[in-house]
């Protein structure tokens, strides 16, 4: 019969919500884009695009919550997105491949580079202690790290007393990460721009300070759910796609710690 739907996929109903994400984006980007050259006005639109980029992730991401509810999310639509994760978080991966391509650039080769007096550190220039904050906020990401996996070990069990303490542990973890982080900023004895140090430094532990926001809103999103009780030892993809995706943030953060903090700064004065 002709409509009879046969196989465990589910075809996604036609929606307008992918075509207002792109015209959101595009508007965010124009705005800021335009504000950057000093047009005040395009703050506005840049916000207003912002605004509209949330809606169309809550709707969004509203209804996948309802697709799960609702039994669309058979396991072989599970294991799809899954693949799709998996590859996103590979996307992010290469993402930091290039500040750390960056960072090794600089740092190998300073010769190329006359402002910085061919050696690296540049000339002048004190380093953040490796073993003050920075080891700090190893220390704090690597306890996220187990707690999240108290939770995600919890949910399996049927432990949802476990998984809730899990993910308030692991939010304020990283809130106190981003606090440290913020205060380290603060207190960093070398400007973001004029210095291929300065600017390879703030753009490669920046936006992995942004990635630990996202992971952050991403629990706190799971920690909601979980007192809704959406999920369920067999079906959790929600919170194993932000169990993943934290851990990816920690161990990217151990390799910024190594190269960056550790290695890039060996030898030369701290602040």
């Amino acid at each position: 019969m002709a409509g009879t739907k046969n196989h465990d996929y589910h075809i996604l109903p036609p929606s307008i919500i992918p075509f207002a994400g792109s015209m959101s984006a595009l508007l965010m980007a124009v705005g800021a884009i335009l504000w950057m050259q000093s047009i005040d006005t395009m703050g506005i639109v840049f916000y207003a695009g912002t605004a509209a980029v949330a809606a169309t992730m809550y709707f969004w991401w509203a209804q996948v919550v309802k697709e799960a509810h609702a039994g669309d999310h058979t396991p072989v639509v599970q294991l799809h997105l899954r693949y799709g994760m998996i590859l996103f978080i590979a996307s992010e991966v290469m993402f930091f491949v290039g500040w750390f391509w960056a960072w090794f650039d600089f740092s190998l080769f300073p010769s190329s580079a006359d402002v910085i007096g061919g050696t690296w550190p540049p000339q002048g220039v004190e380093v953040l202690n490796a073993f003050e904050l920075p080891l700090l906020n190893t220390l704090i990401l690597l306890c996220s790290g187990t707690t999240v996996t108290w939770a995600h070990h919890s949910l399996i069990n049927g432990d949802r007393d476990g998984l809730i303490k899990g993910l308030w542990l692991t939010i304020v973890l990283g809130v106190l990460f981003s606090a440290v982080q913020a205060y380290e900023y603060t207190v960093a004895p070398f400007p973001f721009k004029d210095l291929n140090y300065g600017s390879a430094f703030y753009m490669a532990t920046g936006f992995h300070g942004f990635h630990v926001l996202v992971g952050t809103i991403f629990l706190i999103v799971c920690l909601v759910r979980s007192y809704k009780g959406h999920f369920t030892p067999k079906q959790h993809f929600g919170f194993e796609a932000a169990a993943w995706y934290w851990h990816f943030v920690d161990v990217v953060w151990l390799f910024l710690f190594l190269v960056i903090y550790v290695w890039g700064g060996w030898g030369a004065a701290t602040h």
